[in-house]
């Protein structure tokens, strides 16, 4: 499996500040299957959400983070790499928000979300050709 998560800085220095804070992997259950469901059905929106607003401009979405309390910019790529890794390893990565991100390149989940039903609902009023 291919993990693309960013390279800890730290990994083997013995003055690892993070290391009393213990392995994150001794107490991480797996996740449930009403979670794992979720995770595929966010995971498939967001292939849908990327399809339709990527060649529009749209480089991500924004995350409002509840262990922050601030709004992330989260480009596709990254998202989808969350995703995976909460898929697989059962809990979220460690975060940072972007570098100088311009709020205009992204939208809201329910912007992408409302987006997404707009084009299926004009898609479903059309007279068939």
């Amino acid at each position: 499996m291919h993990d693309d998560a960013p390279l800890d800085p730290f990994a083997g220095d013995p003055e690892d500040p993070a290391a009393s804070l213990g392995d994150p992997d001794d107490d991480t259950a797996p996740l449930s299957v009403a979670e794992r469901e979720d995770v595929l059905a966010d995971l498939a929106d967001l292939e849908v959400f990327r399809a339709l607003l990527e060649p529009l401009g749209v480089r991500g979405l924004t995350v409002d983070c509840g262990d922050c309390g601030k709004l992330h910019y989260i480009d596709w790529e990254l998202l989808h790499g969350n995703l995976r890794h909460l898929l697989d390893q059962g809990l979220p990565r460690v975060h940072e928000p972007a570098l100088s991100p311009d709020p205009v390149d992204y939208v809201s989940w329910e912007y992408a979300r409302g987006y997404v039903d707009g084009v299926i609902d004009s898609e479903e009023g059309r007279e068939p050709e």
